[in-house]
């Protein structure tokens, strides 16, 4: 798939995942809304959209119902919206600005911006666990149920403890992609198994697509940490230099810039290799690989 082709997919997710947000995430006139304008906020606040467009090119590999797997891709994009609004907070990373806009801390305050969080991650489960999202009672459990997993102790909120603890120690490669995994790699495993989730998808197809997200969560955090040492501030939309100002261990830290990048390919080559048995209705997935590691933001 040309870069053009993955463009317009991105922009046409992202439409249709925000227009599915608008209709869920209304704004009352009532003393609890300012907490809706600041879920609003940080929703609308701009973002490449990738993990809902995982989920939308997974659930094409299985002609699941574009519906269905919008609803799933909006669940999946508040869960990610919450964790990057609590990373932002003075108590995590300290960061001011998010996508070029103030963190929502800063925009609203920090105690808004903690109960919006919440009000997202609880959002997410309430938008899967409704028969719209699905009209199986058991897909929409093992929805919840592996989006749960995802985001929890053993999955991102883990990985995100470990990296604030690595500052007081030094991590080995191996524990460093252990915590990426967990951290980062979650959600996008997340978001690729879910269109085999929607239609009970064989082992064979599950174990395709968890090794894909397994080496494109870990390409992509590669790359993440090469913008923030090569990445222009204005470009990325948030400060750059502060892993290595916080003291934190990354892959960079450890094989240089350049071992880091043919790293982060030798990953991205991994993961499409994994899409050999869907044949071209995967491209947009390889397409997706490419992006992760050759993006500048």
């Amino acid at each position: 798939m040309e870069n053009q082709a993955l463009k317009e997919a991105m922009a046409a997710t992202s439409v249709a995942v925000e227009r599915t947000l608008d209709s869920i995430l209304r704004v009352p006139k009532t003393p609890e809304g300012r907490v809706f304008e600041a879920m609003r906020y940080s929703v609308y606040a701009g973002g490449k959209r990738l993990r809902p467009l995982l989920v939308l090119a997974s659930a094409e590999l299985f002609g699941v119902e574009r519906e269905y797997a919008l609803r799933v891709a909006a669940a999946l994009e508040c869960v990610h919206v919450y964790s990057l609004i609590h990373d932002d907070l003075p108590a995590m990373d300290d960061d001011d600005m998010r996508r070029g806009k103030p963190s929502l801390h800063v925009a609203f305050d920090e105690a808004t911006a903690i109960l919006a969080g919440d009000g997202l991650i609880t959002l997410a489960f309430e938008i899967l666990s409704d028969e719209t999202t699905h009209p199986d009672p058991y897909v929409r459990t093992e929805l919840v149920s592996a989006l749960a997993k995802a985001s929890g102790g053993h999955g991102m909120v883990g990985g995100q403890m470990i990296d604030l603890s690595a500052a007081n120690h030094e991590l080995d490669q191996q524990e460093i992609f252990r915590l990426q995994k967990m951290k980062t790699g979650a959600l996008i495993s997340f978001a690729a198994e879910a269109g085999a989730i929607m239609v009970h998808a064989g082992k064979q197809s599950r174990a395709s697509l968890q090794g894909y997200a397994r080496d494109l969560g870990l390409a992509f955090q590669i790359a993440d940490d090469l913008l923030d040492v090569e990445g222009d501030e204005n470009e990325v939309g948030k400060a750059v230099g502060k892993d290595a100002e916080a003291g934190k261990a990354t892959i960079v830290g450890i094989l240089g810039v350049e071992r880091a990048r043919r790293q982060a390919q030798i990953l991205a080559d991994q993961a499409i290799d994994h899409l050999s048995e869907f044949d071209d209705k995967a491209s947009l997935l390889r397409a997706i690989a490419h992006f992760a590691i050759n993006r500048r933001s």
